[in-house]
């Protein structure tokens, strides 16, 4: 059979999807460990996951756990920082660390030749780490100075805004950090928080070249780090009608634009379409918001819709930055968008558009090992398995107009939105 070259190949949707569920394991000191075994790649990439000193309710100083983990790698009571660097150099590993809304993150990335040596240095940043005086000082410089420039920035200050707006300013979600917050900070309260709030609600995530061996190295090594363990209520947020905030800055050309509302969790029945419906709105470049705002108007370079996560429930925002003169229009095509949606059919080409865009795009998130993990615990940390992207697969493959219409109808309310604007 002749291949003819001038066709490309036809666009198949697959039936279901198969995925590896992590193997559990739980240490001697209560920890969970979750690893997905890739035998073909010998890199190891192991995670710890903490809860936020934000998520614990610890908000007195809300940027400790900011320093704390930015200061692990400033020296331990065997080596300092430059010897850190070179040692991990030496070995071709990395270490990361991360605080968000909900987890902290501190995670080890090496090889499997080098494991054994490798990680003894990695926990010694868990119980040793020493903070000096002399980098603190040089960190709080650089936080006060990064936090006066997000400030004149007009998207790092409207994403301020909208969460402060979104979440309330007295949540520990909505906080805004000021030069204040940087300068009560000491080395005594980074001590304390990493001896007793480091380590609350610790998860392990694991993936590599992992067999017995390695097993057992973690087990020994984090095994006996002392870990806390508590009950978190998470809370229900809901969509209060709040007027529309406007931080105005003359000498701004443009606008940038937050719009949004708390969503379901990902647990609820709906959640697969409405993702749907922020993909056509938003979430893509052939979206409607791309097409009308930046393709047909030209009033800004790029317009998105998303949905972010969070464990308890989700929630969505349209982002812009927009010429200055242009900003009700736009705000007012934004809304029509969304009106559009909840009223109007979507076409057949435009829904098989977008359905082939969103496989194609599920399947590339599960393109490595280390997208595998990752996947799992997003969902896993919303309490699901991996069934729910059986389920979202299944749903994109089948969803129909009268989906999306009907949920935009549900969720989607303008007298339920947080409008933010700066510039």
């Amino acid at each position: 059979m002749t291949l003819d070259r001038s066709k490309s190949p036809e666009f198949q949707i697959p039936e279901d999807i198969s995925l590896q569920n992590p193997i559990k394991r739980t240490l001697q000191n209560g920890v969970h460990l979750y690893f997905i075994p890739t035998p073909d790649i010998d890199a190891i990439r192991l995670e710890i996951n903490t809860d936020t000193q934000r998520s614990l309710g610890l908000v007195d100083k809300k940027l400790t756990s900011f320093f704390t983990l930015n200061m692990i790698m400033e020296g331990t009571n065997n080596l300092s920082a430059s010897e850190l660097d070179d040692f991990f150099d030496h070995y071709a590993s990395e270490v990361d660390v991360s605080s968000g809304f909900e987890n902290n993150s501190i995670a080890l990335l090496t090889t499997k030749k080098h494991f054994s040596e490798v990680l003894p240095v990695f926990r010694s940043l868990l119980t040793e780490a020493t903070f000096p005086e002399k980098e603190l000082a040089k960190r709080k410089s650089q936080k006060a100075l990064s936090i006066s420039l997000q400030r004149e920035q007009n998207a790092a200050r409207a994403s301020q805004l909208f969460r402060k707006q979104l979440f309330g300013e007295d949540h520990p979600y909505g906080l805004i950090s000021e030069e204040y917050d940087v300068e009560i900070i000491e080395r005594s309260d980074l001590v304390d928080y990493y001896q007793n709030s480091l380590w609350f609600n610790p998860e392990i995530f694991l993936t590599g070249n992992v067999d017995e061996v390695e097993l057992n190295l973690i087990a020994d090594a984090l095994g006996s780090l002392e870990a806390n363990f508590t009950e978190r209520e998470f809370p229900a947020f809901q969509n209060v009608p709040k007027t529309r905030e406007y931080e105005e800055k003359e000498k701004s050309l443009q606008s940038t634009i937050r719009i949004g509302c708390h969503l379901i969790p990902k647990s609820h029945p709906d959640y697969h379409a409405l993702s749907v419906f922020n993909t056509i709105l938003g979430g893509y470049f052939g979206s409607r918001l791309i097409k009308n705002i930046r393709e047909e108007k030209g009033h800004t370079y790029g317009i998105y819709s998303s949905i972010g996560s969070l464990k308890s429930a989700d929630y969505w925002v349209v982002m812009a930055d927009v010429q200055k003169q242009y900003l009700e229009e736009v705000i007012t095509e934004i809304y029509k968008e969304i009106d559009l949606l909840k009223t109007e059919l979507v076409g057949i080409d435009e829904l098989e558009t977008v359905r082939n865009y969103m496989i194609g795009n599920f399947l590339s998130n599960f393109s490595s090992p280390f997208d595998l993990i990752g996947r799992f615990k997003s969902i896993h940390q919303a309490g699901l398995d991996h069934s729910f992207y059986e389920e979202k697969l299944d749903f994109i493959r089948k969803f129909t107009a009268q989906d999306i219409l009907e949920v935009g109808q549900k969720y989607l309310d303008k007298a339920d939105m947080v409008e933010v604007i700066v510039g």
